[in-house]
């Protein structure tokens, strides 16, 4: 290791007389030393006024020893004196010349030397403005790229935002829209149970008026009418939540975009307001090796634009799917309404013609039950009749019985008796006519008898059919309309 230094001038010493070429004094300044050591200071030992051996190094230039004067020429080494203090005094190490061209020598490298570390000053000094220069623009260029970077952020998180906030409110209206299908399929049950009532009651209708009749079709068309709009119902319904699914799904996408643009853009803000006088920056070696990017600008923008055109597309989808279930809605219970209509309309006829059986059933029974009566009372008067022709034929018979006890010649056949045998046949055939009537009489009442059972049979029926029709199902009936009403609102 070389130690250098300034020159120091020792007082024991007499300087030559400074000449005006000579150069200025070497620098004692650490930067104007040949080699390069820190700026630290020297140690105490190297501190001291003179310390030749310590401060030269050893001069490359061999020295040759000049005679002091021509007399010494001549001298052989052995004549020369021992002693070194007496050749130190009669001989000299360097010439002058020597002297002087170590001294310009020293001159011109001091020159070099400091032509040498001015231009490295002056270039370190630019190349310091120039490195300053470029560290500032890369540091504004970084900020700037950063502040486009947070803006492009903002306003895909607004995009977001707002896309999240429609697609909350679209997935909000479409529950809703769910919530009242499910109650309008749910209400459906109960009209068709009605009509499943219906005809189950009028299957206990009697005799006749077990028909295949205008109510029964009509409540058969009912029930076909309900079942198609439960169809549709549970139809749309499997729509409603499957929509409702995949507006789940896109309205997730956005949250989980939305929550990593917020994440993004509060670091990217965060290194946007970085400044080289901030807390806690530090040195990371080898970050800027290290590439965890996944994409690019072009594809970082279509990702969010992806999100936002899918909840688009959903949300238009999920709009139409609910105007659909709003127009189903209004179908359906325009549809089971009218039918409901319908079928109170062939209740009604029915009801009416039932009521007028019935009534003239009950005018026939009356009537019959009245010819009853006097058939009983003709049967009644006929027996009597007979009754009453006993009492003459008897007499006719004792007579003619009588008068065959007359005595020989006075068994005549005289007018008396043609007249008793002709008064007995004719109360025979009176009687034969009466009995015949009689008959006849019996007849007409079993008929009468048979008619009344039937009306009152029908009668019976047609009270059973009314029942049926005008209390059991018309009453079911009446709070029907109400719940239909309800799916329009």
């Amino acid at each position: 290791m070389e130690l250098v230094g300034s020159t120091l001038t020792a007082t024991c010493a007499h300087p030559r007389s400074a000449s005006a070429n000579f150069l200025p004094a070497i620098s004692a300044m650490a930067s104007s030393y040949k080699n390069r050591f820190p700026h630290y200071a020297l140690p105490q030992g190297l501190r001291l006024p003179w310390r030749p051996d310590a401060y030269y190094r050893t001069a490359s230039i061999t020295p040759t020893l000049a005679p002091y004067s021509k007399s010494s020429q001549g001298l052989t080494p052995s004549k020369m004196l021992p002693f070194v203090s007496n050749r130190t005094t009669l001989f000299t190490r360097y010439t002058p010349d020597d002297w002087y061209r170590s001294n310009l020598t020293n001159y011109k490298e001091s020159e070099t030397s400091r032509h040498s570390a001015e231009r490295l000053r002056v270039d370190t000094s630019r190349m310091i403005q120039d490195k300053d220069q470029q560290t500032k623009k890369a540091q504004a260029e970084s900020t700037k790229n950063l502040g486009e970077r947070v803006s492009d952020i903002e306003f895909w998180k607004s995009e977001l935002r707002h896309e999240l906030d429609k697609m909350i409110g679209e997935t909000n209206a479409l529950t809703d829209t769910k919530r009242r299908l499910e109650r309008a399929l749910a209400e459906t049950e109960g009209p068709l149970q009605v009509a499943q009532e219906c005809l189950l009651h009028r299957e206990k209708r009697m005799g006749i008026d077990l028909v295949h009749d205008d109510v029964e079709k009509q409540l058969l068309t009912e029930a076909d009418v309900i079942r198609s709009c439960q169809e549709r119902m549970q139809r749309y319904l499997d729509k409603a939540i499957a929509q409702l699914a995949s507006n789940r799904a896109a309205q997730h996408e956005l949250e989980k975009d939305l929550a990593d643009k917020q994440a993004a853009h509060r670091i990217d803000d965060k290194c946007h307001h970085l400044r080289n006088t901030s807390d806690g920056i530090s040195y990371y070696r080898g970050v800027e090796r290290v590439d965890a990017t996944i994409s690019v600008p072009e594809s970082w923008a279509k990702f969010t634009d992806d999100n936002i055109l899918r909840s688009q597309s959903e949300r238009a989808a999920s709009s139409k799917l609910r105007g659909d279930i709003e127009n189903l809605l209004v179908v359906t219970a325009n549809e089971i309404w009218n039918q409901f209509n319908r079928v109170n309309v062939a209740f009604t006829n029915r009801i009416a013609e039932t009521a007028d059986a019935k009534n003239k059933i009950q005018t026939h029974l009356a009537k019959t039950l009245q010819e009853i009566f006097q058939t009983e009372m003709n049967i009644e008067a006929i027996r009597k009749a007979i009754r009453d022709k006993g009492p003459p034929l008897k007499v006719a018979h004792t007579r003619l019985d009588e008068r065959t006890r007359r005595p020989n010649v006075e068994l005549c056949r005289d007018s008396a008796q043609i007249r008793l045998i002709n008064e007995v046949h004719e109360i025979d055939d009176m009687i034969q006519s009466l009995q015949q009537g009689l008959r006849d009489a019996e007849d007409t009442l079993q008929m009468l008898v048979h008619t009344k059972s039937t009306l009152e049979h029908d009668l019976a029926v047609k009270a059973n059919s009314l029942f049926i029709d005008q209390e059991k199902c018309m009453g079911m009936r009446k709070t029907f309309p109400n719940t239909l009403r309800l799916w329009k609102h």
